[in-house]
């Protein structure tokens, strides 16, 4: 037999061994729009996914009145199993969903369900062991569901627990991930539901009379998964396929843009196969792929007899592991570690033996050579210093070569601690306060500022980035008005003449500004009482109807927090706002102090990020500058979209009334009267743009 011939042999053996064979019930499903949403409903036993796939856990069972079969529990804790559904199908949009089951649970068992991509929710493991106790990193009792007393008979039940029930779905695609927690065979599973509505209630007439699926046009389900680490140098993407695809068009490539516009030399042709083989002599990228490299694909569904075709796939990526170590633990950068933590990492791609520099100065670990070799991916330097820094760095070695890692660093308890802005963090005012927390040794701080990191880390007393001391108490800087869309790094010594080790040198942390002007993100207001001089509740900024009996509005809550805390666009806050019409309009109003000039930087775009709720009366929403000019939404249904939307307006729609942008004194969002009705409101990240480039 020739070599070629050995050849093939052994990669369609490889072929059959590494690709995914996908049970296709993804179109087992039914949709419907009661109570105003959108629902979509399938059962339990149409998974796509379970590990281990035995009966070990989740075992597919015949049972008394169940629609299908349906899935009881067995064993102890452990075990996945997931389910992908499509809320587009439903005509549905990315935004707060809720989570039913039709189940019996008589003796009040529980496990975790988690969605992919909800802010809510810890990292989800695809791999065993699976977490299933409430003391796993990033689990808690509120990712619990199910967890009460259920029937028999069967019943529609949702979790006691909000985070187990309520998720931010995304546009399209989602995955939900249930993970063993307790076994009880006394527990069934038999229909599952989602639906956007928050008030809708699931009856087995409504399932029984929802529609059924009519399939997806798009490709779904990529392997390897989106934004997965690939440990070798060829893979055969494979996908499943729409419901009305006849070919596929493959595009790949290392520029997402390329990829996404399909320019370039990305487009690799069309076939009926879903799967497609790179990185072998014969395929794209021949010469394999390569370490260290990030690749981008997207497969576009195609049926010439369809008018609709294309249909038009997602950009997914996957990358091949760099030569260098990666993934420390603690993450690079990270604060208040245990003083007697253990190092740990991934090794580079092939990496056979690995080397550890370890100190706390950043020049002599990253000048540091002829360290022990050793075969484990883990380092224990011994018992750390309290509110000491530390840098390390690993190099990994493929027997031919060795390759010099990065440095890391950590500071242990009891080290000074970045609070606002957090380290990396981007999109950052650009009249920012940095803050931090003192170390337990400081009587005093040093602070060093600039653009430049080397700089930075390197400064002393002497250097231009030196910005004086600040006494224990006094832990704020103020470095004036920032640059838009640059990239600052500062440090915080922390000193004390009484001890010998002083002063103790700071991680060097960093934050981007905005290319844009923050008028409110909402991440400043607290609960702190009105007598402490850093209170800042959120009704006491944007004033509403609460003494005004002609303003039916209410901004935040009766309690703390006062400022959702759940539901928001981005950063951790958004702003409710309850408005009841039946006195003719609701709004509030921020008097602004920043910024004021509404032409700085050529801004010509006002934008403010809400939804609402499918309940929701649907009032006029609006927003006025300087308690005048007012500008309505041009959909008079705004106030029930239930995803968040944003809201781009021309600013010269409010100089055409009269406003004289260089000094804008005031904003106010609002609803005015339709019906007369009521509802709730979010808001946040409202911003001012400059023309696109």
């Amino acid at each position: 037999m020739c070599k070629r011939q050995i050849f093939t042999i052994i990669f369609v053996a490889l072929l059959l061994i590494t690709t995914p064979v996908y049970a296709i019930k993804y179109n087992n499903y039914k949709i419907s729009d009661y109570g105003g949403g959108h629902q979509i409903w399938f059962e339990a036993e149409d998974y796509d996914e379970r590990n281990p796939d035995t009966d070990q856990y989740f075992p597919v069972v015949d049972a008394d009145d169940a629609f299908g079969q349906a899935i009881t529990r067995a064993g102890g804790a452990g075990g996945m199993i997931r389910w992908t559904f499509d809320i587009s199908a439903t005509g549905g949009k990315g935004g707060t969903w809720y989570f039913w089951g039709r189940v019996i649970n008589p003796s009040n068992q529980s496990d975790f369900m988690l969605v992919e991509g909800h802010p809510g929710d810890p990292q989800i493991p695809t791999e065993p062991p699976f977490p299933g106790t409430s003391s796993a990193e990033g689990f808690t009792n509120a990712h619990r569901v199910f967890e009460e007393n259920i029937g028999p008979p069967w019943a529609w039940a949702r979790s006691g627990h909000g985070e187990a029930h309520t998720k931010e779905l995304q546009d399209g695609e989602n995955t939900m991930y249930i993970l063993h927690r307790q076994g009880n065979d006394t527990v069934f599973w038999d229909v599952f539901m989602w639906t956007d509505s928050p008030s809708y209630v699931p009856t087995d007439e409504d399932y029984q009379n929802a529609r059924i699926g009519i399939g997806f046009g798009p490709v779904s389900g990529p392997y390897p998964t989106n934004g997965a680490i690939h440990e070798d140098t060829w893979v055969s993407l494979s996908w499943r396929p729409g419901d009305f695809a006849v070919s596929h068009d493959v595009y790949l490539g290392e520029n997402y843009d390329d990829v996404d516009a399909g320019t370039g030399d990305t487009f690799q042709g069309n076939q009926t196969l879903t799967e497609f083989t790179i990185g072998f002599p014969g395929f794209a990228y021949p010469d394999g792929l390569k370490p260290g490299t990030t690749y981008y694909w997207r497969i576009d569904e195609v049926n010439d007899a369809d008018p609709n075709s294309p249909w038009k796939g997602p950009v997914w990526s996957f990358s091949i592991p760099p030569k260098t170590a990666y993934f420390p633990e603690p993450i690079d950068g990270a604060e208040s570690v245990n003083l007697n933590a253990k190092l740990r990492w991934t090794g580079g791609f092939d990496a056979k033996l690995h080397y550890v520099y370890f100190g706390d100065n950043f020049n002599d670990v990253n000048n540091a050579v002829g360290g022990f070799p050793q075969g484990t991916e883990t380092y224990t330097p011994g018992p750390l210093k309290l509110a000491e820094t530390y840098y390390w760095r690993v190099d990994e070695s493929d027997i031919i070569e060795t390759y010099k890692g990065d440095i890391w660093s950590f500071t242990t308890e009891g080290a000074v601690q970045s609070l606002d802005p957090s380290n990396g963090t981007v999109d950052v005012k650009q009249t920012a306060i940095l803050t931090w927390l003192p170390s337990v040794y400081a009587t005093s701080h040093q602070i060093y500022f600039g653009i430049d990191k080397d700089t930075v880390r390197n400064a002393d007393t002497s250097s231009p980035e030196y910005k004086g001391t600040r006494d224990l108490g006094d832990e704020s800087y103020d470095p004036g008005m920032l640059e838009w869309d640059t990239t600052y790094y500062w440090r915080v010594d922390e000193v004390n003449n009484a001890n010998s080790d002083s002063p103790w040198i700071g991680l060097v942390w960093s934050f981007t500004t905005a290319n844009f002007l923050v008028v409110d993100d909402f991440e400043s207001y607290n609960d702190l009482d009105p007598a402490d001089p850093e209170s800042n509740r959120i009704f006491n900024a944007w004033i509403d109807g609460y003494d005004d009996p002609s303003n039916g509005s209410l901004v935040g809550y009766d309690a703390p927090p006062f400022a959702e805390q759940r539901i928001f666009h981005g950063g951790n806050q958004s702003m409710p706002l309850f408005y009841d019409n039946s006195v003719g309009y609701s709004e509030a109003t921020l008097t602004l102090t920043y910024p004021r000039d509404w032409t700085e930087n050529g801004v010509t775009t006002l934008t403010i990020w809400f939804r609402g709720n499918s309940d929701n009366a649907a009032e006029t929403l609006y927003v006025a500058l300087n308690g005048s000019a007012v500008v309505n939404h041009g959909n008079p249904d705004a106030a029930t979209i239930t995803r968040w939307t944003p809201w781009n307006i021309d600013l010269q729609a409010f100089s055409d009334q009269g406003v004289n942008l260089a000094n804008v004194n005031s904003i106010t969002l609002g609803l005015s009267s339709v019906t007369g009705g009521t509802g709730t409101m979010y808001f946040d990240d409202i911003r001012l743009y400059p023309p696109a480039p």
